[in-house]
């Protein structure tokens, strides 16, 4: 797996209708400003991964954190996918 496109939450914005389409450019490539997160600035989940200097949520010495499960309404298996992606890049990374 290319962890380099998972981003702040832990999705790949690469099968992305949105971003193939041209409507976004993705959370990574837009430092989190994206259309999603239109009159509210920058994602709020990206910024705090990068103000804990981590490339993704599951990777956090926080994680798992209100504010993670607050904001990401949509996947309510968000705490146990990040997980299962933060164990396989450290088994990949081996750390």
């Amino acid at each position: 797996m290319d962890y380099s496109k998972i981003t702040a939450c832990g999705e790949c914005c690469d099968g992305c209708q949105k971003k193939k389409d041209g409507r976004c450019k993705g959370c990574i490539e837009a430092d989190g400003y994206v259309p999603e997160w239109v009159g509210s600035g920058r994602c709020k989940i990206h910024a705090c991964t990068r103000e804990h200097k981590v490339h993704f949520c599951g990777l956090c010495s926080c994680f798992p954190c209100d504010k993670l499960t607050e904001i990401i309404h949509w996947n309510t298996n968000i705490v146990e996918h990040l997980t299962n992606v933060a164990k396989k890049y450290r088994e990949q990374n081996k750390f």
